[in-house]
């Protein structure tokens, strides 16, 4: 069964964090949420609490199929200023797992550490026009190699039956909102 780590840290964005999970699970995909803070208890952008199911340093070591980062503007910003987050991510890259982070995450935490590695992404709004390391494409999805990026809240569904989609095995083309069709990797 495949496994997928959501990294919640405070001030996530609640609904591309629920939508993605609940998808997943949907699918039987085995999802495990890891805080990004000292406690399970982790407080949301629109201050609604949630408990995940561990700490992101109890699960240091675990090697998961995908690692799932949500957005939000202190979200984001909260992942991509821990060093742990980044060794995380890091480790999970260079061993070729699935990297998948939505909305400002792919610009924040991807890009503002050097982890874009010049592929391509998707990111909310003009948070690209920072980004140096990756290359930007206005799609709602894009997959590039092992990476699979969301543009934000309103793309939250393609961004999560994309990546249940790639775990699962199915090479399938996506079609978006607008009936365009795209491979997301």
């Amino acid at each position: 069964m495949k496994k997928v780590a959501v990294l919640l840290a405070p001030g996530f964005e609640e609904a591309e964090a629920i939508i993605t999970i609940d998808i997943l699970r949907r699918l039987q995909i085995d999802v495990e949420t890891l805080a990004c803070a000292d406690s399970r208890a982790v407080v949301s952008y629109h201050n609604i609490p949630m408990v995940a199911d561990s700490t992101l340093s109890e699960r240091m070591a675990t090697r998961y199929d995908a690692v799932v980062l949500p957005g939000g503007p202190q979200g984001s910003q909260n992942l991509a200023a821990s060093r742990e987050v980044i060794r995380f991510v890091a480790a999970h890259d260079e061993s070729g797992k699935l990297i998948c982070p939505i909305c400002s995450a792919a610009a924040r935490v991807l890009g503002g550490n050097g982890l874009l590695k010049g592929r391509r992404y998707v990111c909310s709004g003009d948070l690209w026009q920072s980004v140096d390391d990756g290359q930007y494409v206005d799609a709602p999805v894009v997959g590039d190699k092992n990476l699979i990026s969301g543009k934000g809240l309103g793309h939250a569904f393609d961004f999560a039956l994309t990546l249940a989609a790639r775990l699962l095995g199915d090479e399938t083309p996506v079609r978006d909102h607008a009936d365009h069709i795209y491979y997301p990797w």
